[in-house]
């Protein structure tokens, strides 16, 4: 059995305004190759366009691989790596009540199942190449919302 492919994916995900028009970007590296994954929705959250911009990358994938995703929102790194197992244990509720955008964190819980998945979180608009080119794809699919 060979080793699974080794995958490093940035993401972003925007909203102007928030809740609005939304834009997300995800860029995916393996092998020196490199593939480029943007979307828009007319009516979102930030949140939503974090979430979906991971999603999209994570289901991108055509095997099973070793993903070192990096995102800016500590809202998805968090959510993923510290909050995830509480949702699930309540059956996908906050301690609170309702979980805001269930549907992203099952799906996100799904895909993530097929693949080893490292989550890292940078600090955005830090001056990091790859989370600064996520963003701008981002924010490009938002203008593309609008025109």
């Amino acid at each position: 059995m060979s080793e699974q492919p080794r995958v490093t994916i940035y993401t972003d995900g925007a909203c102007d305004p928030n809740p609005g028009p939304g834009g997300w970007g995800a860029i995916l590296k393996c092998s020196g190759q490199e593939k480029v994954l943007t979307g828009r929705e007319c009516e979102t959250t930030n949140n939503r366009m974090e979430l979906t911009a991971a999603l999209e990358a994570l289901l991108a994938l055509k095997e099973p691989c070793r993903v070192e995703l990096y995102t800016d929102s500590e809202y998805l790194q968090r959510g993923i790596t510290e909050w995830m197992p509480n949702w699930k244990a309540r059956g996908w509720k906050r301690k609170g009540g309702k979980l805001a955008n269930v549907d992203l964190w099952q799906a996100l819980d799904k895909a993530m199942t097929r693949h080893t998945v490292h989550w890292h979180w940078l600090r955005g608009h830090a001056g990091h190449p790859e989370n600064s080119r996520a963003d701008r794809l981002a924010r490009s699919a938002i203008r593309r919302s609008l025109s």
